[in-house]
C-alpha cells in the first residue's frame, strides 16, 4: 500500500499550520522549508479537512497549492493565487482515470482536471504571481509524465522510489521554482 495524504504548499512568515485558513492543520508536520518563506507541510492519511487553499492564498497574500496523493499512484493538484485565481489538475493521469472511473459515467478526465498544456499555462501564471519564473514546456512534461510507465533502465535501489507519485509532485514544485529538488 502506498502513501495517502496531503501536501500543503504556501509562503508565509510564520508556520502555515498556525494560520486560520488551515483549521485542520493540528496534525500536519513541516516537511520542507525553502527560501523566501516557502513551506511544504504534510497531512498523512488525508482523513478530515485540512483547510481551503483559496483561504490560504487570501490569508498569506501569496499563491498556495495542495497536492492530494492517492496511494502513491497519482496526485490531485489544487492551486490558488490572490490575482490569478484557482485551478485544478492531476499528476499521473492514467492512474487518476482509474480512480475516477469517469468513463463509465460518460465523463472524461478532462471533465475534472485541466489538460497538461492548459495546466502548465496556469502554473506559469501562478509561479509569476509567486515571484518565480517557470517554463510551460517543463511543467507540461511533468504534468504528462507517468513514472509507472517509464522503464527501469537498470536503475538500482532508487528505482522503486522514483516511481511514486509524490516524487513527481516534488518535481512539479521544483519546476514551479518554489521548492528545489
Amino acid at each position: 500500500m502506498g502513501y495517502w495524504g496531503y501536501f500543503v504548499v504556501g509562503r508565509a512568515e510564520r508556520p502555515l499550520a498556525e494560520l486560520d485558513a488551515l483549521p485542520g492543520a493540528a496534525d500536519m508536520t513541516l516537511r520542507v522549508s525553502a527560501p523566501d518563506g516557502w513551506q511544504v507541510w504534510e497531512f498523512p492519511g488525508g482523513d478530515g479537512d485540512v483547510g481551503n487553499m483559496n483561504d490560504l492564498a487570501g490569508q498569506t497574500g501569496s499563491p498556495a497549492l495542495f497536492g492530494y496523493v492517492m496511494d502513491s499512484d497519482c496526485v490531485v493538484v489544487e492551486a490558488a493565487a490572490p490575482e490569478s485565481g484557482a485551478w485544478t489538475t492531476c499528476l499521473v493521469r492514467s492512474a487518476m482515470a482509474g480512480y475516477l472511473g469517469a468513463e463509465r459515467e460518460g465523463l472524461t478526465l478532462e471533465d475534472y482536471f485541466l489538460e497538461p498544456r492548459d495546466a502548465a499555462e496556469r502554473a506559469v501564471a501562478w509561479a509569476a504571481e509567486a515571484g518565480r519564473t517557470a517554463h510551460a514546456g517543463d511543467l507540461a512534461e511533468v504534468l504528462s509524465a507517468d513514472p509507472r510507465a517509464e522503464p527501469d533502465a537498470g536503475a538500482g535501489a532508487g528505482a522503486a522510489s522514483d516511481r511514486v507519485a509524490e516524487n513527481l509532485f516534488f518535481r512539479f514544485l521544483d519546476r514551479l521554482g518554489v521548492v528545489p529538488l
